[in-house]
């Protein structure tokens, strides 16, 4: 495979080697190594299922029994086919609309890599090998030097030449150039149509189904815009209200105007952690006493607090550091202490009992945030505005309001779960300042990850092993195995382990940016990881062929003095890192899918929660369902499917395209087991991820289009490759049109989709058969997420002013909770109907669901009181 020089002198493979794409890799190992880490999941996977459902069923466990999705077998293989019926009628009435976009993405990926599969079979193939497209002498071998490069088929399948210097220097107009050189620039044209049409088929069905899907809902979301920049003079609730009624377009249901409620919002907050520290204190307790004459969990909580108070601070200070006076003394000494420091620079300090001290510490904070409910706060610029039709909420949303530029800006509103409420009144500036910093720190750091990257890859080279340890070197050239394990495994195991930790980074600095909702802040998730993968792991491979910092900066310096300079490393980078980008698929879709399937990381992250967890909160949250992060999986899917483009046409794209389909058809299955049984997709964006997925396709489209014309250009096919350039100006042209056609329709609500009959899911089409438009109504009318199910009774309002206090979770069943006074309609929110709408919130206890089961589970919105609500 390499040439083995014991001499002193520098061995051939270590000549120009590279981290990133070593070369002559045996793509046989790594199909090994990926075939054993998938089958091993996945029969894991298949014996744990029925046994753990508490796991691998979670979510269906936790949904309303009404979602008609089917049970799914409990043999080994039989969950498979039933999983593969499931329509997408079923997906969107279970799962939604983000989840139907998400799988749609990969059913377009499957027809269009099959389409280009059987081309890339039957025409460019017998190509590739009638003219010898490539050379059986991999990069990095020399002629004669009984390699043992094993291939697929063929070796020159697998390899394009990388001797472009000589093409250059003696071009021959009979050669290639003029023969086999134009089918690269006709598939080009018919590949980018073909990935154009596919796209454009399925944002036309997409959108659509969309329409279809928020057309017939009537949920106080598609009934409420958000209102920003509102002038000083206008922020009041009834003045807004008076405001959008003289729009005449419809009338006002309610207005939530958001105020500066960072006081109330940190004692919720902190009344939070002592209430778990409370828990904690009583769990302990507990353990150290006998299983028997244990009180029930529905005796209320008595404590000292409860006593008549004196409002003299000596007398409140006596009883935080009293907590010897009325305990029994059989279990005094059994209750959990807890170091109190007070007095002149806190040098003083005594143990007291921790559960004594947490009550009162409790009870206090309950006290200042029933005060704090009752203050008024500063208003802020922006307010919800809740209509009384879908129609009035989408003809403000797409109407300019206001004539000054950035103010009184209507947006839809997101969902009441979904808003992030502190958010809400933090001023437009700073949001700003915050998104603008994350930007440049984001842009920086995708800079900054070459040196870890390339320092932990080079240690993944055996030139560099022999630096360092040239006896462990040696030993690993001597074994064929081993050399290409390291050659091979280990270069595309990093990146994907990048590939695995780096979201968590991203998803972070997502939610400290600002943004009002969970769902913009998947979707800037989303961007954020795709920039990183693409950046890190493609542009930059592909312009240095190298995971060296220094490389890519002395490529580009050149290329700004000889334009050759970069399209001949472009050109030659992407041919050598031929195999890394193989491998690299292969392993996510081979090897780490069936992971993904296990949910191995929850698994294993499983025992450390479990040692960790101490009240009846904690195990609750355990058998909570796991989350599924769009961010986290669809940059990935999204680089596959650039890639799968990038070598649709260059030799071996067969073998490109075949693991490509597998990637997406393994991908399709899993994600539509985990978004229907197992976990929970929190929020809600209606499908827009859609425009994002479409932009990342094109900037995909114009990156094969360029490195196809860099082939042809260095190949001396410069009338082939200058017949490539419309179609890039083409491509942008698309860009910019589907932007605009497409854009408003994946945001808005066309008027003409809201359903005004009596039927609301029926369509006023007297073309279609009574029966389908029946049938279509029954689908439509069940189709939401969780989060609309839960809809019914919500108003976008504050928890922190209605939420009930709840008592400690310290036995096994919830503590019952303890209604609080109406919400006061003078400290956020009016209605415009001026009914006496009660705002007492109720929360459910529904079985299995824990989320339900304590009262700071849905922490961002509350119920009214009404039958609607169970």
């Amino acid at each position: 495979m390499y040439s083995d020089d014991d001499d002193g002198d520098t061995p051939d493979y270590c000549k120009g080697e590279t981290a990133a794409g070593p070369g002559s890799k045996d793509i046989f190992v790594q199909l090994v190594i990926s075939l054993a880490l998938g089958v091993t999941a996945f029969i894991a996977f298949c014996i744990l299922r029925p046994r753990w459902k508490s796991l691998y069923a979670a979510r269906r466990r936790h949904s309303d029994p009404q979602i008609a999705l089917p049970t799914l077998p409990d043999s080994f293989f039989g969950w498979i086919p039933a999983l593969y019926r499931v329509t997408e009628e079923q997906v969107l009435a279970s799962a939604g609309l983000d989840a139907f976009v998400f799988l749609s993405f990969f059913k377009m990926s499957l027809r269009l890599f099959a389409t280009m599969f059987f081309f890339a079979v039957v025409v460019l193939w017998p190509i590739h090998n009638t003219f010898d497209a490539g050379t059986s002498t991999p990069p990095g071998d020399t002629p004669g030097n009984g390699s043992s490069y094993i291939n697929l088929t063929h070796s020159r399948d697998l390899h394009f030449s990388t001797r472009l210097d000589n093409t250059l220097v003696a071009p021959d107009p009979e050669d290639k150039s003029w023969t086999y050189l134009w089918s690269y620039m006709a598939f080009t044209w018919f590949f980018s149509f073909l990935t154009i049409y596919f796209m454009n088929s399925e944002t036309n069905k997409v959108i659509k189904i969309r329409q279809d899907y928020l057309g017939t809902q009537s949920t106080i979301t598609d009934r409420t815009f958000r209102l920003t920049g509102i002038p000083r003079d206008l922020r009041s609730e009834e003045k807004i209200k008076e405001f959008v009624e003289n729009l005449e377009i419809g009338h006002v249901r309610s207005v939530t105007l958001c105020r500066n409620w960072a006081e109330i919002d940190a004692l919720v907050a902190q009344r939070q952690a002592v209430l778990r520290k409370l828990e904690e204190a009583w769990s302990v307790y507990l353990a150290r006493q006998p299983a028997v004459g244990l009180p029930s969990s529905d005796q209320p909580r008595v404590t000292e607090g409860d006593a008549v108070q004196d409002d003299e601070e000596t007398q409140e200070n006596g009883r935080l550091i009293a907590g010897d006076s009325l305990q029994n003394l059989v279990t005094e000494s059994a209750r959990p202490k807890i170091r109190l420091r007070f007095g002149f620079f806190r040098l003083r300090n005594r143990k007291i009992d921790a559960i004594d001290y947490y009550e009162e510490k409790l009870r206090r904070l309950d006290e200042k945030i029933r005060t704090a409910r009752r203050k008024q706060y500063p208003p802020t610029d922006t307010a919800f505005v809740t209509m009384d039709s879908i129609a009035a909420c989408q003809m403000a949303v797409q109407a300019t309001v206001d004539p000054r530029p950035g103010q009184l800006l209507t947006k839809p509103a997101p969902a009441p779960s979904d808003v992030i409420w502190k958010n809400t009144y933090t001023p437009r500036y700073k949001r700003q300042l915050q998104a603008w910093a994350i930007t440049i720190f984001i842009t920086f750091l995708s800079i900054l990850w070459f040196f870890p990257v390339a320092a932990l890859a080079q240690l993944l080279s055996i030139c560099s092993i022999k630096k360092i340890a040239p006896s462990l070197a040696k030993s690993l050239s001597q074994h064929e195995i081993t050399k290409a394990f390291i050659q091979t495994g280990l270069p595309t195991l990093v990146v994907s382990l990048l590939n695995v930790l780096v979201p968590y980074l991203y998803d972070y600095l997502s939610n400290i940016q600002g943004m009002v909702s969970q769902g913009d802040v998947e979707l800037s998730a989303i961007s954020k990881n795709f920039f990183f993968i693409f950046f890190n792991i493609f542009v930059v491979y592909a312009v240095s062929g190298s995971a060296a910092l220094a490389d890519f900066w002395a490529i580009i310096g050149n290329s700004l003095r000889d334009t050759k300079t970069i399209a001949s490393k472009v050109a030659g980078s992407i041919q050598d890192l031929n195999n890394f980008y193989l491998n690299f698929i292969m392993l996510q879709g081979l090897g780490l899918f069936p992971f993904k399937l296990l949910q191995f990381g929850s698994i294993s992250l499983y025992a450390i929660y479990r040692m960790g967890a101490k009240t009846p909160r904690d195990f609750a949250e355990l058998v909570q369902p796991s989350l599924f992060n769009y961010g986290f999986y669809l940059p990935t899917a999204l680089l596959v499917f650039i890639l799968c483009l990038v070598y649709s046409i260059l030799p071996g794209a067969h073998i490109v395209l075949l693991l490509g389909l597998c990637y997406f058809s393994l991908g399709y299955f899993v994600y539509k087991y985990q978004l229907l049984y197992s976990m929970d997709q929190p929020q809600h964006a209606t499908g827009g991820a859609w425009p994002i997925i479409c932009a990342r396709i094109i900037v995909g489209l114009i990156a094969f289009q360029a490195i196809m014309i860099a082939i042809l250009v260095l190949q001396a096919a410069f009338e082939a490759a200058s017949l490539i350039v419309p179609l890039v100006v083409l491509t942008f042209w698309y860009y910019f049109y589907s932007r605009q056609r497409f854009t408003p329709l994946t945001r808005f609500i066309a008027l003409r989709s809201i359903k005004r009959a009596s039927d609301p899911g029926s369509e006023s089409r007297p073309d279609q058969d009574p029966n389908q438009v029946q049938r279509q109504t029954r689908l439509t009318r069940r189709m939401s997420t969780i989060d609309e199910d839960r809809e019914k009774g919500m108003r976008f309002i504050n928890p922190s002013l209605v939420m009930p206090l709840e008592q400690p979770w310290v036995y096994q069943d919830p503590p019952p909770l303890i209604n609080e006074s109406p919400f006061d309609s003078n400290t956020g929110s009016i209605n415009g109907n001026n009914d006496s709408q009660a705002a007492v919130p109720t929360v459910h206890h529904g079985p299995g669901s824990v989320s339900s089961s304590f009262s700071l589970g849905d922490t961002h919105v509350w119920r009214d009181n009404g039958d609607e609500n169970v």
